[in-house]
């Protein structure tokens, strides 16, 4: 008899990619409070939600009061790297 864990038990780390940046490691070391880093992307541009850095879908950020979410638009049926 197996003592492995069912499915349902298994933690998977969910992550969302709202854009990327690069910028010079002297400009992040200046960096305090209050510093802005501008992304690659828009506001009504997709995000990339990653189980386990891994990508698995794509969603909209919805903003309810106080409380951030993503609402999921595309479902990835091929898990592969992710692009923006």
């Amino acid at each position: 008899m197996s003592s492995s864990p069912s499915v349902n038990e298994v933690k998977v780390e969910i992550s969302v990619l709202l854009g990327r940046s690069v910028i010079p490691m002297a400009q992040l070391l200046r960096m305090g409070r209050g510093a802005v880093i501008e992304l690659d992307t828009h506001q009504d541009d997709p995000v990339w939600v990653l189980a386990n850095n891994k990508p698995v879908a794509k969603g909209e950020i919805q903003i309810d009061g106080d409380r951030i979410s993503v609402e999921i638009t595309e479902v990835l049926m091929t898990f592969g790297t992710c692009s923006t």
